[in-house]
């Protein structure tokens, strides 16, 4: 399967919010629908969706952060049915190509909850690296691209 992004749009969008990942990850993972909502009214940033193929597989928004000034990825989820079969790995090599196109060689963040160990691993064997700052509890990681 070939593994691209596209921009949420009108015909994209309510496959989006209809994505979902498990009951215990919920805690971990902004709601699609709220962060469809803060890209309305925040410029900044971008929606994503991952697709295999032509089926949409999760979700993903970045941008530049207004307080930190920093391009990040503030959203990230593949469907609970789709996890396991490598989708976020392949997504993120794509969506790195994406950061290099848009912005060129810069430092890129991500954070994740303390508890989201699944998140951790998927981002360190992806490339990051925890920074030891923590922001809006949560801790921070970063990748040079």
């Amino acid at each position: 399967m070939e593994i691209t992004l596209r921009a949420i749009d009108a015909d994209n969008w309510h496959a989006c919010v209809k994505l979902t990942v498990s009951e215990e990850q919920k805690q971990n993972v902004a709601d699609n629908g709220i962060s469809l909502a803060q890209a309305a009214y925040e410029k900044q940033w971008y929606p994503h969706g991952v697709y295999a193929d032509d089926m949409l597989v999760g979700f993903l928004m970045f941008g530049t952060d207004p307080e930190t000034k920093r391009v990040e990825l503030c959203r990230y989820m593949i469907d609970k049915q789709y996890q396991g079969k490598g989708y976020g790995k392949a997504a993120l090599a794509k969506l790195y190509d994406l950061i290099k196109i848009r912005y060129g060689p810069i430092t890129f963040y991500t954070s994740i909850v303390p508890e989201n160990h699944a998140a951790k691993k998927l981002y360190e064997d992806a490339g990051f690296s925890m920074t030891g700052e923590v922001m809006w509890e949560e801790l921070v990681m970063v990748k040079q691209l």
